[in-house]
């Protein structure tokens, strides 16, 4: 026969009332936040106007275009032969 458990009567969550004060931390916490963002977002486009001026006063490149490779064949690479020990 199997045993029947008591089921756990529900209790409604308790509700907490925030004071004047709580109030005030949160909307000031909120104020600050968005400040923050803000913030970080007008840096955004500073950089990002930084940048296309930047871009927009490049000097063209040579007529030879600067690589690290040269152009051509490259050359053969000897081995170094070990001697035995």
């Amino acid at each position: 026969m199997p045993e029947t458990a008591e089921q756990p009567r529900f209790t409604p969550p308790a509700i907490e009332h925030l004071t004047v004060g709580d109030h005030i931390k949160g909307v000031s916490w909120a104020v600050g936040a968005t400040l923050g963002l803000g913030l970080l977002w007008a840096l955004e486009i500073a950089r990002d106007g930084y940048f296309s001026v930047l871009d927009h006063m490049n000097v063209k490149p040579r007529r030879r275009r600067a690589s690290a490779f040269p152009a051509g064949r490259p050359r053969k690479r000897h081995r170094v032969r070990r001697r035995a020990s």
